[in-house]
């Protein structure tokens, strides 16, 4: 029973874990307070193969004005002129190997011997076939980052990633990756 109450545990995380949308992570610099930075602009990440790049051009003015109306909520103000933070953003799509574990068609049992000498041991059943298998997806990733802007320095950073499948919304995921994003950026200004 308690193997078996295991086993429904372990599957149970496993499928949390794998039918997850969009993931939203986010880092800070240390002993920075994001609160003194009020204004800001967009600066266009350098990519020497953006010309070929086609992830990111196909969503960029979505990404953009759902930035902005997600840091405008949070107080800050544009300020193409003089601004204290500067924010990019970069987008990816790449191919990832997975794994998974599923029902083992060609499984049987197999019984093993063990133990010292002729007269000793012990029967035990294992299995026959494992029936992990490996399979390829893309990934979306989307990033933004926080600079100062007199130094040039990160400040904040935020990012997210979604499983593509030919039945994803991708608009759908963008807008719930742009608002979780900025969910982790704690700065708010009246």
């Amino acid at each position: 029973m308690k193997a078996s109450f295991s086993t429904i545990i372990l599957l149970a995380v496993y499928s949390l874990f794998s039918c997850q949308g969009v993931q939203t992570f986010s880092t800070q610099a240390k002993g920075v307070d994001l609160n003194t930075y009020k204004t800001y602009a967009w600066i266009k990440p350098s990519d020497p193969d953006g010309d070929f790049r086609r992830d990111d051009k196909i969503y960029s003015k979505l990404i953009l004005e759902l930035a902005n109306a997600e840091l405008l909520k949070k107080g800050f103000v544009l300020d193409t002129l003089q601004p204290e933070a500067v924010f990019t953003f970069d987008t990816r799509v790449h191919e990832q190997s997975g794994y998974s574990q599923g029902p083992l068609p060609n499984a049987g049992l197999g019984y093993a011997y063990g133990g010292y000498g002729y007269y000793g041991g012990f029967y035990a059943p294992i299995p026959v076939s494992s029936g992990a298998s490996r399979h390829e997806y893309e990934e979306g990733l989307l990033y933004i980052d926080m600079f100062d802007a007199k130094t040039r320095v990160p400040v904040w950073g935020g990012w997210a990633k979604a499983k593509l499948t030919a039945k994803s919304d991708v608009e759908a995921d963008v807008r719930k990756a742009v608002k979780d994003i900025f969910v982790r950026l704690r700065v708010r200004h009246n």
